[in-house]
């Protein structure tokens, strides 16, 4: 039990269920931004394992990320491109972590909590009891658990959307703003309901250029 990470959770046992959050995808160009919420269901030495999910490298966090979900209750929340484009990306994470603490809610049907989330922040419209830990990924067994189910989660999404566009190597990228991202961007366009207008405003007016003069296409 030396863990400092469960331990750092164990200080707050007295609310008797600590739900850890936390969030993947706010900075990428493309694809939705994914927050998961989680709850230890007890604790064995398979978790000490676990840390900050940007720590780990995908193999691990692919062999961590079926290790949480035997050992957590696990929810997750997902906000689309549309809904980051209407509502800003930090108001579009905020609502996906709205939507997976009401789903875990629902599975681990219980009064009394405590809300860690990741960040300087608490998280907009939610009522209850949360406490915004800076860094907490790295300093929190729960924050660090639901680090690695919503980024293994969103990398998995990107994966399938490179399935549909292979043309875009989301496969490799995850929607981030790498110079092969945004090469494909400016080649081949923007695509509908993948690509996030309000991160691409410049990229796009670039685009728009470009077509009036028939060069480039949008891709519906």
């Amino acid at each position: 039990m030396d863990n400092p990470l469960y331990l750092y959770d164990l200080e707050y046992k007295k609310y008797k269920n600590v739900i850890g959050v936390d969030e993947a995808g706010r900075g990428p160009l493309a694809g939705p931004v994914v927050a998961a919420a989680v709850i230890l269901k007890e604790y064995t030495e398979e978790l000490d394992g676990i840390n900050d999910s940007k720590k780990l490298t995908e193999k691990k966090r692919e062999k961590l990320y079926d290790i949480i979900m035997k050992n957590f209750y696990v929810a997750v929340g997902v906000s689309t491109v549309e809904e980051i484009d209407k509502l800003n990306i930090l108001n579009a994470d905020f609502l996906a972590m709205r939507r997976a603490l009401k789903d875990l809610k629902n599975i681990k049907k219980d009064k009394e909590y405590i809300v860690l989330v990741d960040g300087n922040l608490k998280i907009k419209e939610y009522i209850g009891k949360q406490l915004p830990i800076v860094k907490g990924d790295g300093k929190s067994l729960s924050i660090a658990a639901a680090s690695i189910i919503a980024k293994v989660t969103r990398d998995r999404l990107m994966k399938d959307l490179a399935t549909i566009y292979p043309d875009y190597s989301f496969e490799k990228h995850k929607g981030y703003g790498t110079k092969v991202h945004i090469e494909a961007i400016k080649n081949k366009g923007a695509i509908e309901g993948v690509h996030r207008k309000v991160f691409l405003r410049k990229i796009l007016e670039e685009k728009e250029e470009k077509q009036k003069e028939g060069q480039l296409t949008i891709l519906d």
